[in-house]
């Protein structure tokens, strides 16, 4: 049975969004990406704040459907500028610590005026 969190939300200017925020199946919760939004807009401010909310909103989240950080076992990362790498590397480590999960992190240009967007995946035993 699938569970879904957030679906039939609204997004920036007020517009239905066509997903789910998470849908949970038999252990496993995928997380949609989130990116540096509150109440419709994106926070102001570069790589580091953006990184902190939208940490914030993946962990909304994975708090709302019962999980927590240790629970994730991979992430999708998606950068509009490449130069900010270590500095979102830097932020980033401050969540996960010494038992990060498996991530991959690309340069992307951004369906909305952010500066990064996380996925991820993650499993508890049910």
């Amino acid at each position: 049975m699938l569970k879904r969190y957030g679906a039939g939300e609204t997004g920036a200017g007020g517009k239905p969004l066509p997903f789910a925020r998470a849908v949970e199946a038999d252990g496993w919760l995928y997380v949609s990406g989130q990116v540096a939004m509150e109440n419709g807009e994106i926070v102001p401010g570069g790589i580091v704040q953006q990184t902190k909310k939208t940490m914030e909103n993946l962990i909304a989240i994975l708090t709302e459907a019962g999980y927590g950080l240790e629970d994730v076992v991979r992430v999708g990362v998606w950068l509009d500028d490449p130069r900010d790498f270590w500095s979102f590397n830097g932020v980033y480590a401050e969540y996960f610590g010494a038992t990060p999960p498996a991530r991959a992190c690309v340069q992307s240009s951004m369906m909305v005026d952010c500066k990064v967007e996380i996925d991820c995946v993650a499993f508890k035993r049910k």
